[in-house]
């Protein structure tokens, strides 16, 4: 596709002044699809692929190193050979030049720009609930597995853009705060940067509190103030500060060289694996969803690992993954998390009470293998796994016995052959119940996390990905209220989904009231803002001393 190029300058309209230095010219995509290319199929919003442009300005990192080096070790999209041909060809620009040469050298300033087929991920086909809207604020409820903005592999498949495509083509959706991918719940669109500068101070002024409700492993601790109910616990704390260990994948864990974070849990319902029955997957399409709930045969009966707890969350700061990394360090993740209830990537104890880094480069090579050669998992994955395995032997150990003919032998594996079928319909209907179930087995590997296939576009030879995984679509957190708690002016809450219901057949709380304070949910880990202030502060007094 030809490309054509702009100067930065002219991309300036709407601001006053112009930019005080020219700026270097970027690549651009001579179209912008409308009607966006969205199709539904299978549950899933799909994006039909389309060409694009991404224009990105020199990272600091990224400063003195050759392109190809660059795409190679910082984009974990495409592979090293297919950045190599891209550049050799011209789908990558530097400054709005095709650069040819894969050893240029990338310095302070420049705009690299590449062109590509893009193939966007298909998303959950729900839709984005309107909680609340006046003239300058739309309040929802975002499905969990959309992102909030364009990023990565990503675009149109976004917050912002599905309700640009819903509404007008010149909608524009401010979002004033910001939802992980995988993470359901209410968000605030602006309408106008006004008032998204104003909700945006609220937020980052920490005078907004934000309650969150996560179903994650075993029985969670009782805490502080437990008074002995069985379900209900008391008030838990974790403040291990988060560090950013990977930001290709988006990896955090517990550091003390981290930044300090603070986040309040409270169990507010524990549901035993023996007890347990089934219950919807909320917010994963239709055809992906499976039984999270369902069990292995012959749970180790009274251990506080079996089953899962619905856990009311606050956090007091606002950390990358704040809320998973500290389940995760508690030893209670997330149960279909795919990254901090991985036992492929973190190991059978899950991280639990680590903080060290020993580690670190073992689990950023493993995690780094996950929607490449290998799927995502997690414990519900795991478990479901586990089930489908367990009913094909059982099954098979069953009808084996119960049938007598002694040339007959069941297979674990593959068809029956014909002979073995022939004159006896018991047979038959064990064969069938055979393949029903090895069906089964495959149908699950197929479907139960993203990977690379193996095939490639027709039209660009990109290697194609299966489609992603229940897990990979949503997990179980999510945004539960937002409120401003200084002037009381407003409070938003968005039902409980339902995975954070009891399962068919169980007592257990059907809602999930406010967080019952009790006067020390504070932040005793220092005011970063109040820090700032205070430097920015010194610093004026020493440059009037210096002055006078």
């Amino acid at each position: 596709m030809a490309l054509a190029t702009t100067d930065r300058n002219t991309l300036q309209l709407g601001k006053r002044e112009p930019p005080p230095h020219p700026a270097p010219a970027v690549a651009i995509t001579p179209c912008d699809p409308w009607p966006r290319p969205y199709y539904v199929e299978g549950g899933l919003r799909r994006v039909a692929p389309y060409h694009y442009t991404y224009n990105t300005y020199c990272k600091q990192r990224w400063r003195g190193r050759e392109l190809l080096d660059i795409f190679a070790t910082e984009f974990r999209d495409r592979s090293r050979e297919y950045y190599k041909h891209a550049i050799e060809v011209g789908q990558i620009s530097v400054n709005g030049e095709p650069c040819v040469d894969v050893r240029t050298i990338v310095k302070n300033g420049d705009v690299i720009s590449h062109t590509l087929h893009r193939h966007e991920p298909p998303v959950t086909a729900q839709p984005i609930r309107v909680i609340n809207e006046t003239e300058d604020m739309i309040v929802i409820d975002k499905p969990a597995g959309v992102p909030v903005h364009p990023a990565g592999r990503y675009n149109y498949n976004s917050v912002v853009e599905i309700m640009k495509a819903e509404r007008h083509p010149t909608f524009r959706a401010l979002p004033c705060n910001r939802l992980d991918r995988l993470t359901s719940g209410v968000m605030f669109i602006a309408k106008t940067g006004q008032e998204a500068e104003k909700i945006s101070e609220k937020l980052r002024g920490r005078t907004v509190r934000k309650e969150y409700v996560a179903r994650v492993k075993g029985r969670f601790e009782d805490g502080e103030g437990w008074n002995g109910d069985p379900m209900r616990g008391g008030v838990v704390s974790c403040e291990e500060s988060i560090l950013q260990i990977s930001p290709i994948l988006g990896l955090n864990r517990a550091r003390a060289s981290g930044k300090p974070a603070k986040t309040l849990f409270r169990r507010i319902a524990y549901y035993p694996r023996n007890t347990i029955n089934s219950t919807p997957s909320e917010g994963l399409p239709q055809a992906n969803r499976t039984q999270e709930n369902a069990q292995p045969a012959a749970p180790t009966p009274g251990s506080e690992n079996d089953g899962y707890s619905i856990v009311h969350c606050l956090p007091l700061t606002g950390r990358t993954h704040q809320i998973r990394v500290h389940l995760q360090f508690l030893g209670h993740p997330i149960t279909n998390d795919p990254i901090y209830s991985n036992r492929a990537v973190f190991g059978p104890s899950l991280s639990k009470n680590d903080s060290s880094g020993n580690d670190d480069a073992e689990i950023i090579a493993r995690l780094a293998t996950m929607g490449k050669t290998e799927v995502a998992s997690s414990l519900a994955h795991d478990e479901q796994m586990a089930k489908v395995i367990d009913q094909t032997q059982q099954m098979t150990a069953t009808d084996a016995a119960r049938l007598t003919d002694a040339n007959f032998k069941p297979l674990n594996s593959g068809t029956l052959h014909a002979g073995q079928l022939a004159g006896s319909d018991e047979k038959t209907q064990y064969a069938a119940y055979v393949k029903a179930h090895e069906d089964m087995v495959v149908d699950y590997n197929k479907r139960k996390g993203e990977k690379m296939t193996g095939e490639k576009c027709s039209v660009c030879d990109t290697p194609l990905y299966s489609d992603p995984g229940p897990h990979e679509l949503g997990i179980y957190l999510h945004a539960l209220a937002y409120a401003d708690v200084t002037e009381g002016s407003w409070s938003y809450r968005s039902p409980a989904p339902t995975w954070a219901l009891p399962p068919d057949g169980m007592e257990g709380p059907r809602e999930i009231g406010a967080w019952e304070y009790r006067g020390d949910e504070f932040l005793d880990i220092g005011d970063e803002r109040a820090d700032e202030k205070a430097r920015t502060k010194m610093g004026e007094r020493s440059n009037r001393e210096l002055d006078s």
